[in-house]
């Protein structure tokens, strides 16, 4: 891990785009800002670790083909112990 020190006002860049500006320290707090290109998605990491959580979610709760062609699909398992197809 890179540790730097920068004051309110200064900033760092990350690759050729992305610019981190630290803007102010209240207490315990800093308030940075980001300057990246659109494609660059910036979140919070517990923000990102949700993100990530549901798309997990979503790809498990997908119709799939596996190697031989033939369709899988997920299945839940209901109150009354059946199987059913999600």
């Amino acid at each position: 891990m890179l540790i730097l020190t920068r004051r309110i006002g200064e900033t760092v860049v990350v690759g050729d785009d992305v610019f981190i500006t630290i803007l102010g320290i209240k207490g315990n707090q800093i308030r940075l800002g980001f300057d990246a290109p659109d494609h660059v998605s910036i979140h919070r990491q517990e923000i990102y670790l949700k993100v990530q959580e549901e798309k997990t979610k979503l790809l498990d709760s997908v119709d799939t083909v596996n190697s031989d062609g033939v369709l899988i699909t997920p299945f839940i398992r209901t109150k009354a112990h059946q199987y059913t197809a999600h």
